[in-house]
């Protein structure tokens, strides 16, 4: 697997890169960033954090709002923040900024024109762990974080695969997709209208049956403007009960849908998933 290199930048004596490289899985030219803490350059192998953005998101939203790289240094973990869906002048797209490039839900598309392209699901589970760890120096461990739409794809994925992730964590996730516009619309386009496949993505519902465990750290601000209508953590919560789930969930007093809110806390959950990683 063949990548290039597009920028560096040393950060908290580790380095930050972007990378592009060609993508089977979707069928276009991706994107990836990835923070390599200062243990690498003594030679020691890391394990990684996957970082999944929300709607309209880069890659760099994460890595340059999120003040991320210090505790990762600390802690000697990797992040990897891959770009948020499929992107080029042939990738279907939408006017809209919760369907299309910048949207790809983390699903894998069934419908047409959308499943020429939008395989994400595929791309961040099996694809991107593949070449990074080709490539560089990281262990097999893994765990999942994400943001928003992200942290819909983060709790899915590791709901669905658990014995690929330690642990998981999301800051104010679209839990239960099914039941919300956002959801609504993604799922209604990249899956049919047959709303029964839309439960593989929905992680409440994902939650509720769950018999193997990932431990997971969600929080969510009581300020956030999408809370009611988009968020619904109180689907995920109960689901939690349902099962005996091992989920954490905090209702922060103040916090808005924004990065601020990801940079208050991401201290926690970096060392959340440190404690795990380590076992």
């Amino acid at each position: 697997m063949s990548i290039e290199n597009l920028s560096s930048n040393k950060s908290f004596g580790g380095w930050h890169k972007q990378y592009s490289h060609r993508s089977d899985t979707l069928g276009c030219v991706m994107r990836f960033a990835i923070y390599l803490p200062p243990q690498v350059a003594s030679g020691q192998k890391v394990p990684v954090v996957y970082w999944l953005s929300g709607l309209t998101c880069t890659d760099e939203n994460f890595m340059q709002k999120a003040g991320a790289h210090r505790v990762a240094a600390e802690l000697g973990i990797a992040i990897v923040a891959p770009d948020t869906s499929p992107r080029g002048d042939d990738v279907a797209n939408d006017d809209g900024y919760d369907l299309g490039q910048g949207a790809g839900f983390y699903v894998n598309a069934t419908e047409s024109p959308w499943n020429t392209h939008y395989r994400m699901y595929d791309y961040v589970l099996n694809e991107l762990p593949a070449l990074v760890e080709s490539v560089f120096p990281v262990t097999g461990q893994r765990s999942v974080a994400g943001h928003s739409m992200g942290g819909h794809g983060a709790l899915v994925l590791a709901l669905r695969n658990p014995q690929t992730y330690q642990s998981v964590s999301a800051f104010s996730p679209i839990s239960n997709p099914v039941s919300c516009p956002w959801g609504k619309k993604a799922f209604a386009a990249y899956l049919g209208n047959d709303t029964g496949r839309w439960a593989a993505y929905d992680a409440s519902l994902l939650m509720r049956k769950a018999q193997k465990f990932v431990p997971a750290l969600v929080d969510q601000g009581d300020a956030d403007n999408f809370l009611a209508e988009q968020l619904r953590p109180e689907a995920l919560e109960a689901s939690a009960h349902i099962s005996g789930y091992p989920l954490e969930l905090n209702l922060r007093e103040g916090y808005d849908h924004s990065y601020y809110f990801i940079a208050s806390f991401i201290e926690d959950h970096l060392r959340f998933h440190g404690r795990h990683l380590e076992r």
